[in-house]
């Protein structure tokens, strides 16, 4: 039977340079490419992170639904105090709204995108 393999998530955002170098920073994935518009992160476990750039870009809205979510990044840590204050120096914002009773953070990074860190 047929299968296909997840090879990699791209992201939509105004500035992909940015983005990238704070995902770069927060995972400890290097740059495997990148243009003006494209920039692509990867740590050789096989599924690589891109960042594309769109021109109008509107960052979702964590929770409403005005302007969706569309995805979100799941990162798992060993210490989500830790990982959290990383992710908050670089630039993430903690929103109000956290749900899950502390089984994993939301965090918006610095385009918008919501994403968890979970220690599961």
């Amino acid at each position: 039977m047929p299968g296909a393999e997840l090879r990699g998530v791209t992201l939509d955002c105004a500035d992909p340079q940015a983005l990238a170098g704070f995902y770069g920073a927060l995972t400890g994935m290097r740059e495997l490419f990148s243009s003006a518009g494209f920039v692509a992160l990867t740590n050789d476990a096989g599924c690589d992170l891109g960042f594309q750039r769109v021109d109008g870009y509107r960052a979702p809205e964590w929770p409403g639904q005005d302007v969706p979510q569309q995805l979100h990044l799941d990162f798992r840590s060993d210490d989500l105090t830790a990982t959290e204050a990383l992710a908050l120096e670089l630039g993430a914002t903690r929103p109000d709204h956290q749900p899950g009773d502390g089984r994993w953070r939301v965090l918006l990074d610095p385009a918008g995108h919501p994403f968890c860190l979970t220690s599961s």
